[in-house]
Order: C-alpha cells, then structure tokens, then sequence
C-alpha cells in the first residue's frame, strides 16, 4: 500500500515539496522528509491569508510573511447559525456562498489561503521512535504506529507528522521524537471542497491549536530552557481549544465542546427569557458584585457564574491530564483569546475559579501591524486567523 496516497488530503491542496528550517511552535518545520497528509506545512508565499471558520463568524488576517511578519488587513464577518456547528461544514453550499461573499467584500487574496480547522475529531500524540532510519520506513512505522495512537479508522484518516527532535544514543542508534496529527478525511474534505466552490487556493490546513501559539507566544530565547509550558486557550462561540506548549513544541492540546453559546443558553434557562434577550443581557453583563444591577442582571451573572464552573472544569482536568505525562513541564499562565473573552470580568472569573493565573493573550507578540490596521475590540477574536497566517522560522 503507498503510504503517501493514503495519507494525502487531496490535489486541492498542494504544499511546498522542501521543508523549512527548524521553527517555533506548533509543528516546527524539519529538516527531515515528513509526510504530506494534513497539510500543516509552511509555505514560501509572501503573503499568507490566515482563514478561520468558526460557527458564528468569517475571520481573516493577512500577513506578510519574513523575519518579522507584518500584520496587512484583518476582516470578521458574522456567519448565519447552523453552517457550521462543533467544527464540522454542515452546509457546503451556503459555506462557499458565504466565504465568496466574504473575501469578495473585503478584497482578500485568494491565491494563498492557509485554513485552520479545529474539532474533537482530530487527535494529536507525540511518542518517540527509534531505530528507523530510513524515511520511506519512518512514514510506514509512524502509520501504524498511528493505528494504536489514534482513534479513527486508518481507511477513513487523513494524517500529517513531523520529526520534531532527533539524537544519537550510545549505540548510535537514531531516536527520532514524532508528533503526529490525524483527521476524519471527510471532515477535512468538506472544508476544502467549500474553499474550491469559492475559487479559494490553500496553501494548507492547520490545527487552530498551532495557530494560536504562534500568534501568543514569543519566540524562543536560544540556551534558555523552559521554566513553565506554555498555556493558549480561545473561547469561541461553540468551542473552546486549549494547546499546550514547551514554547518550541505542542505537546498537547484539545477542544471542549464549550463556548459563548453555553452562556447564553444558561442565562436563557436560568432566567427563562428568550435567547435574543439572553444574548443581550450577556452582553452587559460585569462580574463586578458591587455593580449597581437589578435583579435580573444579578440572576443572569449568576447563571453564568454557574455555568462558567464548566470551562473551568475541563480546563482543570486537561492541566492535571498534561501535568500526568513523562517530561511535563510546571503550570504556566493560561493566555486566554476569543471574542468571549472580550466579556468584561470573564477574565478575572476565570482565575478566581481555576486558581491559576490567567491573563489576556496579546495576538501581536509575533507580528508587527501595517499601516491601517485596527483590529481594536475585536483583536481577540483574530487571534488565530493571525497565527493562520505566521510562518514557522
């Protein structure tokens, strides 16, 4: 069987046939051969269009890529409810409409469109491989060494690794570290054909996850070693994705089923209005106990109070799961990003609840920004599109 048809996500996407030089975050370029499933691949574009699909939103950044990446044009637009949903194209159709109209309005490039994708259908697992030197071998022996990591059917997957590390032991033995991602093919596939209906190019797929650290964390100090991973959340509407990172590699990362929504609909429940007036009330609301609110302001900040238990739950358990692993590193700040994050107080909630440090994600720590670009309020809510569009170094 040809592991490289196998694992290849489709023609529509073609990635650069050289890797680059070892990188920052997410999965660093190599200079090993890697495999060409996923499309997580760096490309040579001078400017790359960071594209994230969320449930309820279109956001773009477009970047100039280089030494110091230099933020271009940002663009966010709502998208109509029922799209796209957990992070799945439920719509084709009405997704290419919607992403034609998108790029259209806003005169985006086409041309060179690097898409993130995030959903609790995808599996990332790093795991160490030795005595394989041989690339052709390697691609093999991560394949099914893939088939014991992650739960999806082989036949049904769509994968992508890259050799993160390599060292020579005292035999001289080759010890390779991996870390492998792997899709549902048809999930991918529905994303890709909706680009190709909008006559959208990509340049390839990526994890949101490795979006993010790129865009929150700053660059590596060479001989300085780690003192404490690297914690990146973003609170969308539907979900929210947590990566964890060494600050070169992520080493774990995974999306709750969790999001603004859930807010809203605890306000909704707990209040019994509808969900237009949840949602404004959501929007107004502050975590403020000496706020002068009335009664139902005060209800529906407890609602969310409540709910809010939830998120801080998951992340918990996702922390002490990461600090369970061989070679885990010390609890950091958690860097928080997402339009929910914009909610006045969240941020402090958050930290009184999980009793860990949280503060806010700056997008901007690895891009500098063109001459009228303002993303203002809405800066959290690009921080993946951004990462999106970031090269590896």
């Amino acid at each position: 069987m040809d592991l490289k048809k196998e694992i290849k996500l489709s023609d529509l996407v073609r990635r650069p046939k050289k890797t680059r030089s070892p990188g920052t975050r997410a999965f660093p370029s190599t200079d090993s051969k890697r495999s060409r499933g996923l499309g997580l691949s760096r490309s040579k574009a001078r400017e790359i269009v960071g594209l994230k699909i969320g449930a309820s939103q279109l956001a773009a950044a477009r970047v100039a890529t280089g030494q110091r990446p230099k933020l271009l044009q940002v663009a966010r637009e709502p998208l109509a409810s029922g799209i796209v949903n957990a992070g799945e194209v439920r719509d084709v159709e009405a997704l290419a409409t919607s992403l034609d109209d998108f790029f259209t309005n806003y005169s985006l490039p086409r041309r060179t469109v690097r898409l993130g994708v995030a959903t609790n259908r995808i599996g990332v697992r790093a795991f160490e491989m030795a005595g394989v030197d041989d690339d052709r071998q390697l691609a093999n022996a991560v394949r099914f060494r893939a088939h014991e990591a992650i739960a999806i059917p082989m036949d049904a997957a769509v994968l992508d690794y890259h050799v993160v590390s390599e060292t020579v032991d005292a035999s001289g033995a080759l010890n390779r570290r991996i870390v492998l991602a792997a899709a549902y093919r048809e999930s991918i596939d529905r994303y890709v054909t909706a680009c190709k209906e909008a006559g959208i190019h990509l340049i390839g797929i990526d994890l949101e996850a490795f979006a993010l650290l790129r865009a929150v964390t700053p660059p590596p100090v060479d001989g300085d070693p780690p003192k404490a991973a690297v914690i990146a959340v973003t609170v969308g509407h539907d979900r929210t994705t947590l990566a964890i990172s060494d600050g070169v590699v992520c080493d774990f990362t995974r999306v709750l089923e969790w999001g603004g929504a859930n807010l809203t609909a605890a306000i909704e429940r707990g209040l019994r209005v509808s969900s237009d007036d949840a949602e404004a009330l959501k929007h107004d609301l502050t975590f403020d106990d000496d706020a002068a609110d009335d009664d139902q302001r005060t209800a529906a900040r407890d609602a969310v109070r409540r709910e809010l238990q939830t998120l801080a739950r998951e992340l918990v358990a996702s922390l002490q799961f990461y600090q369970s692993q061989q070679d885990s590193l010390a609890i950091g700040d958690i860097l928080v990003a997402g339009g929910t994050t914009r909610m006045p107080g969240l941020v402090e909630e958050l930290e009184r609840v999980t009793r860990v440090r949280v503060r806010r994600a700056d997008p901007l720590t690895r891009v500098d920004v063109g001459d009228g670009v303002d993303a203002g309020e809405e800066l959290p809510s690009l921080a993946v599109a951004i990462g999106l569009g970031v090269e590896d170094e």
